[in-house]
């Protein structure tokens, strides 16, 4: 499925207050980067954020689930973000940050 480019656009404008962040095709989505490190993603038309135990109990507490990419019983450590808080800029832009700092203290080689 390909990714939306009005989609794409969009969460760039919803991002745009957490300064430079890039963006690539891959896999049949699309991901963004802060300073080179994957941070969210697009996949099924959804977009996600990096998870770990310190963001988790935000995303569990709106009922969401982590990705799962094709047969893997393991999902990924990106979840995919409520609706209302994607459409509130301060929201995601708050919701970001936590995951953009995950990016950044995984260890090298993690994404």
């Amino acid at each position: 499925m390909a990714v939306s480019e009005d989609f794409i656009t969009y969460l760039h404008e919803q991002l745009a207050d957490l300064g430079e962040i890039t963006g690539k095709k891959m896999f049949g989505g699309y991901g963004f980067f802060h300073e080179g490190k994957m941070f969210a993603m697009v996949g099924n038309g959804a977009f996600r954020l990096k998870v770990d135990d310190t963001n988790r109990r935000e995303f569990l507490d709106h009922g969401m689930e982590p990705f799962h990419s094709g047969g893997k019983k393991k999902g990924m450590p990106y979840w995919e973000v409520p609706v209302e808080v994607l459409e509130d800029r301060s929201r995601v832009t708050a919701w970001a940050r936590k995951s953009i700092a995950i990016a950044h203290a995984a260890p090298a080689g993690k994404k």
